[in-house]
Parts: structure tokens; C-alpha cells; sequence
């Protein structure tokens, strides 16, 4: 019997990024319908980890594979994620917790954001648009140039005036930075492109601060319940399911 999903995404206040969360695990389970797949938070929402990988525990399950619903390495990855495999482990010392990397980079991300852009409005051959692909920002700063990495290869793509990242929070430029620089470099049309998995507090800041900035923009959708996002997670799952991986140890991630 393959080892229980248990996907663990950051939890909001807003419902909406719940449920978006649970969206996009019910397309996993209409991909794999054969597996046992849950849906976990580390804060602000519930259930949380512990409790999820408790339950999976008292059905009887001897394993379980926990895959952060994350985009890069940045604080919940390298420091809450582990904290709850380690509290499990204590409490459950013969159950086999391992954790898959997270989501980031992958290309089915940047395709991801992209097709949610397109659906927007914007056109590859634009040549004064401008696009800020905005994410949550980290003080982690691996975990921002990641985005960083995505705005340069929509940039090369294409024919638009620029395309820069910029962040929520922790992290330089801001939004209105952002839209400065491309307003420099000659943009007259801007769009924003979401490295968001769930709408939620800081992409309802990034739009705001784009509104208030710039007439009209377009504004893209996060990655929800993109079937390629679907797919990379039971990738991520399969890498340590069924290939035999060992697990991950909490300070690997």
C-alpha cells in the first residue's frame, strides 16, 4: 500500500486561500484516485500538520509522505516544516515521516504563472508591456531569486518592454519600485503576474499597491488548481514514495 500524501501548505485567515489549497488537492486526487491524500496547514488554518499526521498514524498507516505545498526554501520550509516531522517522530517513534522537497523551481511553476498571465490579458509580443511577477518575498534570499530567475526567462521570451519581480514583503523592490523601473525602461501597459499558490493578505496587497499606482493593469490569478501544479506535487511525492528515496532530514530542507 502506497504511503499516505499528506500535503501541508501555509494556512491564511482568508478562506479563500483554503480553499483554493483544497482545490488543488482535489485534482491530485482525480489524478490518483488509489491514493490516500490529505491536506494540512501550518498556521491560521486548519487542520494542522501535527494533527493530520497524528490521524493518518491512529488509521493505522506506518508511513507517510508530507509534501510542503511551498515555493521555495525560504523560513516555513527550512524551519516549521521540520519542526512538526520532529514533534511526530517524537510522539510516534516508529513512524516514517518523510518529507518531499518543496515545489520550487520547477518549470510546471513558471508555466503555471505564465498560463494565469495569458488568461489575464497579456500578450508575449507587447512591446510596451510591462510585467512585475510578484511574490511574498523572503529574508531567505535563495528563496527570492527563484523569482528573481522566472521574471529574467519571461523577459528573454518576449518582446515586452521589461518584466522584474517584486515582493510583498522582506524583500526589495516593492511594487511600486517595480513599476517604476518598467515605467523607465518604457512601459505604458503593465500586468502583474502572481508567484502565488492561494489568493490571500499579501497578493491582495500586491494588487492594491498596483492600483493605486498605475491605471488598469492586469492582473493574473494565482497558480491554484493548475493541473501542472497537480502534477508536480505527486512528482514531489513520487520522488520519495516510489523511487526509494531516503528521507529528508529537517535541516535538508
Amino acid at each position: 500500500m502506497s504511503a499516505p500524501l499528506v500535503a501541508v501548505a501555509h494556512g491564511s485567515r482568508d478562506p479563500r486561500s483554503a480553499g483554493t489549497v483544497h482545490a488543488l488537492m482535489d485534482v491530485v486526487r482525480a489524478s490518483r484516485p488509489d491514493l490516500d491524500v490529505r491536506t494540512a496547514f501550518l498556521d491560521l488554518s486548519a487542520p494542522r500538520l501535527g494533527d493530520v499526521l497524528a490521524g493518518v498514524h491512529q488509521d493505522g498507516h506506518d508511513r507517510a509522505v508530507v509534501v510542503p505545498l511551498l515555493l521555495g526554501r525560504a523560513f516555513h520550509a527550512r524551519v516549521d516544516v521540520p519542526a512538526a516531522i520532529t514533534e511526530a517522530a517524537r510522539r510516534f517513534p516508529r513512524f516514517d515521516v518523510r518529507v518531499a522537497d518543496v515545489l520550487g523551481p520547477d518549470p510546471r511553476l513558471d508555466r503555471a504563472a505564465w498560463r494565469r498571465l495569458v488568461a489575464a490579458g497579456a500578450e508575449a509580443d507587447d512591446p510596451e508591456l510591462g510585467v512585475v511577477l510578484a511574490g511574498a518575498g523572503s529574508s531567505h534570499a535563495p528563496a527570492n531569486r527563484l523569482v528573481d530567475d522566472v521574471a529574467a526567462r519571461w523577459r528573454a521570451g518576449t518582446r515586452w518592454a521589461g518584466a522584474v519581480a517584486a515582493f510583498a514583503a522582506a524583500a526589495e523592490p516593492d511594487v511600486p519600485a517595480a513599476l517604476a523601473r518598467l515605467r523607465a525602461a518604457g512601459a505604458r501597459r503593465f500586468a502583474i503576474g502572481a508567484w502565488f499558490l492561494a489568493p490571500g493578505l499579501l497578493p491582495d496587497r500586491i494588487v492594491e499597491q498596483a492600483r493605486r499606482h498605475v491605471a488598469d493593469p492586469l492582473i493574473a490569478a494565482p497558480m491554484a488548481d493548475d493541473p501542472e501544479v497537480a502534477e508536480l506535487v505527486l512528482h514531489r511525492y513520487a520522488e520519495v514514495a516510489e523511487l526509494g528515496a531516503p528521507a529528508l532530514l529537517p535541516q535538508a530542507l
